[in-house]
């Protein structure tokens, strides 16, 4: 049978059983959370990486008898579900490698170290004159960390090998995002969603890419069951995931397409190759993940030229920015975003929100008048 949408949704639950047999079999698996972490070099230990939940506001109430209530919800929910013990993916992992791409999650992971041990990588700006220098020496520390909990020796060739690997899954979902580039579009917002997000919980990237070029082909050679017409919506800010899906949900539901998302947990990275052109694997990587345009990054000029070639690419008809209640830094990168997408004279519309549905109506005033201008 051929993988549908529907297939993606079942990627948790199929996974959380594999996870319990790999780690009865003696496997090792790496938690993750972050678009910069090098999930090539977890595959070259032999190890399993899985995404950790952190997109529902259930156990955000656990987290803020010790966390301050004004911090972000994404990272108050990851904390959450560690503290409470009810994300398998967390219960499963051996360590949690983090990243110092925000103030809130990189103090959060020094408590976090109570419940589990966390590897902290510590993230250079791009821009600063040694940061690929930097980054690659971080590489390696994470490569001698795995080699000394897991008792492996990491080679060049198993590193070439899960680049080759990761490359070939970034290219097969740039596949399928793009396919909605088309009028009308082949998938949902929703949908769009569920593929983008479900796949990074898989313990099998092999079986992740046969399944997405499968559901390539099969959208591509079917009618769109899409209307025409309706406005073209770009979401772009902070990551979004099941369960935090609302502002996705209420703008469909008010007749809008959400044809594409430049969000790490979206398109962001999908354009990003390693380049095998390098005599260094490491440095290879560090190369790559250094061109995250995520807004921890200062100037951030990449996220602007991949916001304006998507706008254009995907027919966008209006940009809808997203940001989590104390995420400063896309905060404050909604205004350069905003100039970019008026000077397109687009019409804009920032959102700041957290998890619950306590303000779902007033978005939906917000979004609803943004729909009325196009």
């Amino acid at each position: 049978m051929a993988t549908s949408i529907e297939s993606f949704s079942s990627i948790r639950e199929i996974a959380i059983m594999q996870l319990k047999a790999f780690k009865e079999a003696g496997g090792k698996v790496v938690g993750r959370y972050c678009a910069y972490t090098p999930t090539e070099l977890i595959l070259a230990a032999g190890a399993v990486p899985v995404g950790l939940c952190g997109t529902s506001e259930k156990p955000i109430p656990a987290a803020e008898e010790v966390l301050p209530r004004n911090l972000c919800p994404l990272v108050k929910s990851s904390y959450g579900f560690a503290a409470t013990d009810t994300c398998p993916f967390f219960h499963f992992s051996d360590f949690i490698l983090g990243e110092t791409t925000c103030d809130g999650k990189k103090k959060m992971f020094e408590i976090m170290q109570d419940i589990k041990p966390v590897h902290v990588m510590q993230l250079p700006y791009a821009g600063l004159k040694h940061a690929l220098e930097m980054w690659s020496e971080e590489l390696r520390r994470l490569r001698r960390y795995l080699e000394e909990q897991f008792e492996v020796k990491i080679n060049d060739d198993d590193i070439w090998q899960a680049i080759d690997l990761v490359n070939r899954e970034s290219a097969a979902l740039k596949a399928v995002c793009d396919l909605n580039q088309a009028d009308p579009p082949l998938m949902s917002g929703k949908e769009l969603l569920s593929v983008s997000w479900s796949r990074s919980f898989s313990t099998d990237v092999e079986e992740v890419i046969r399944m997405l070029e499968e559901l390539s082909a099969s959208l591509a050679a079917s009618p769109s069951s899409k209307q025409t017409g309706l406005p073209r919506i770009l979401l772009t800010g902070c990551p979004v995931g099941t369960g935090t899906e609302k502002v996705v949900v209420l703008a469909e539901d008010l007749g809008a397409n959400v044809v594409a998302m430049e969000l790490c947990s979206g398109y962001k990275t999908l354009s990003l190759q390693t380049d095998t052109s390098y005599d260094d694997p490491i440095t290879a990587l560090a190369d790559k993940y250094l061109q995250i345009p995520c807004s921890c990054m200062s100037p951030n000029q990449g996220r602007l030229e991949l916001i304006q070639q998507m706008i254009k690419d995907f027919q966008v008809d209006a940009v809808i920015d997203l940001t989590w209640q104390a995420c400063h830094t896309y905060n404050i990168e909604a205004y350069k975003v905003g100039q970019l997408v008026r000077n397109l004279e687009l019409p804009y519309l920032q959102l700041e929100t957290d998890y619950s549905q306590a303000d779902v109506e007033s978005l939906k005033v917000r979004i609803e008048a943004l729909l009325e201008i196009i």
